[in-house]
């Protein structure tokens, strides 16, 4: 039996809610999005809580990466 690599699917809209997310992959590809997001993994890894499971996260308000907070008020913040 062979195995088959499975594609998996880009999620473009959400039936539900009928929300497209096309603008939000563009703006997540960005080059300014893609650094940022380095920079936030990489503080994270630097001070050991990158996939420890202690659910922190490198706060990250108005675009300044400063200490660490519960990932559920982090990510929430708008």
């Amino acid at each position: 039996m062979a195995k088959t690599k499975s594609k998996k699917k880009k999620r473009v809209n959400n039936k539900s809610t009928g929300r497209d997310y096309t603008y939000d992959l563009k703006y997540q590809k960005s080059p300014e999005r893609v650094k940022y997001r380095s920079e936030l993994r990489a503080y994270n890894r630097k001070h050991g809580t990158d996939g420890n499971g202690d659910g922190k996260d490198a706060s990250h308000r108005n675009g300044v990466i400063s200490g660490f907070e519960a990932q559920s008020k982090n990510r929430a913040r708008k």
